[in-house]
């Protein structure tokens, strides 16, 4: 059973997600909420497995409260607005369901929810028929970026910066969140800055590997808390 909240500043619709929610016995309703904060409360206050989280909102879009979640439960966005999947889509979202919302259309998202194959954005592991790219937000646009592509990531304060094959995109985000989003094993966080794809690593040199970027050899960091994780995989592919 999935312990589920209702967020959204319309009585209406916290009304037909109710009624709703009654209908499936895997869901149980713990709180109805108009707004971010008291859906925060919520969290805080009870273990919530689901949000149906409507985004335009007064004070805080629904986004918003799902990107200042360290850990956020699963989400189903509900909005009028089809311009946002885009979004939901880059925060691994259950579902995004356009109002108004049919009982059959809901049941479809609730069933997304409760397959126990789905992977939570905390998850790291993508399955074999999952995406192979991610959505990165830069330059006031989300840009499709394929996980082959990626070289590493250099983690700067309150940004990233993807280093690709071709270029490199800088974006507002930290590096925990990216790791958790970027495939494992594939990548590996070498150093506090630093995640490498492995895929692109030609060589190790002491406490560093060794990257090609713009033709040229690059040099990384190997910290000394990620060596051994390292050395493992190393050891695993060696001759």
């Amino acid at each position: 059973m999935l312990k589920t909240i209702i967020v959204d500043d319309e009585p209406l619709a916290l009304d037909v997600l109710e009624e709703f929610i009654k209908k499936v016995p895997e869901l149980k309703l713990v709180k109805k909420c108009q707004n971010a904060l008291e859906a925060g409360e919520a969290i805080r206050k009870n273990e919530v497995d689901l949000i149906f989280l409507d985004i335009q909102m007064p004070q805080i879009t629904g986004i918003e409260f799902i990107r200042s979640l360290p850990k956020p439960p699963k989400v189903i966005f509900t909005t009028a607005y089809s311009q946002y999947a885009l979004e939901g889509f880059e925060l691994n979202a259950v579902d995004y369901l356009l109002k108004p919302i049919s009982f059959d259309r809901f049941l479809k998202a609730v069933n997304k929810a409760l397959d126990t194959g789905y992977k939570q954005e905390t998850e790291t592991e993508v399955p074999e028929d999952g995406p192979d790219f991610i959505f990165v937000k830069a330059d006031k646009k989300l840009i499709r970026l394929k996980f082959s592509e990626i070289q590493y990531v250099e983690g700067l304060k309150d940004y990233v910066i993807i280093k690709t094959d071709t270029g490199r995109i800088i974006t507002l985000q930290t590096m925990k969140s990216l790791e958790e989003k970027l495939p494992q094993p594939t990548f590996m966080r070498i150093h506090r800055s630093y995640i490498v794809n492995l895929e692109k690593i030609n060589a190790v040199v002491g406490n560093m590997v060794e990257v090609t970027e713009k033709g040229q050899p690059k040099l990384l960091p190997v910290g000394k808390n990620y060596r051994e994780e390292l050395e493992k995989v190393i050891d695993k592919n060696r001759l």
